[in-house]
């Protein structure tokens, strides 16, 4: 399997009419190696926001979804929930994703948008909804990042930033 992607950065974009995005030059520069297989777009399970996978990323994630039980309840309705709306896109040859109608609709986008990397796949929000869900105000970060990353183990090579 190819390596890992990390991709970075918060883009501003525009979506027009009929639900196309450009890519931003730095994110098409990031996804360079593995843009020609493609992404996958879905709703997020946790967020009022879409997702969109690498194929890489989507192989692995879905590895893990198929080595489910299908004979257990909970697993069929998570896979049927967690799959809900996927759809395969690519870029066309603009370098612009189009955004499917029902997701757009899912995700209460507007023509404002934000591609945010979240380590191996990107999200994509409507503008307004992002902001909110970043707003500084709304939370205790720093709690969450003690609760989060506070149990990791750091060693002298990560110069106490990395993970090990």
């Amino acid at each position: 399997m190819s390596q890992t992607l990390n991709i970075t950065g918060v883009h501003e974009c525009k979506a027009d009419a009929k639900g196309r995005v450009a890519l931003p030059a730095a994110l098409r520069k990031q996804l360079a190696p593995v843009l020609s297989e493609g992404f996958v777009l879905k709703r997020s399970v946790f967020q009022p926001c879409l997702e969109l996978y690498p194929m890489q990323s989507w192989n692995r994630i879905m590895a893990k979804v198929n080595g489910l039980n299908r004979f257990v309840a909970k697993n069929n309705e998570f896979i049927r929930r967690f799959s809900a709306g996927v759809k395969l896109i690519e870029l066309d040859e603009s370098g612009r994703l189009l955004l499917p109608k029902d997701l757009l609709t899912y995700a209460s986008m507007g023509t404002q948008v934000v591609m945010a990397a979240a380590v191996d796949i990107l999200e994509i929000w409507d503008k307004a909804a992002y902001e909110k869900a970043v707003d500084p105000n709304s939370g205790d970060f720093a709690a969450l990042a003690e609760e989060v990353m506070g149990a990791l183990r750091f060693d002298q090579s990560d110069s106490g930033h990395g993970v090990s």
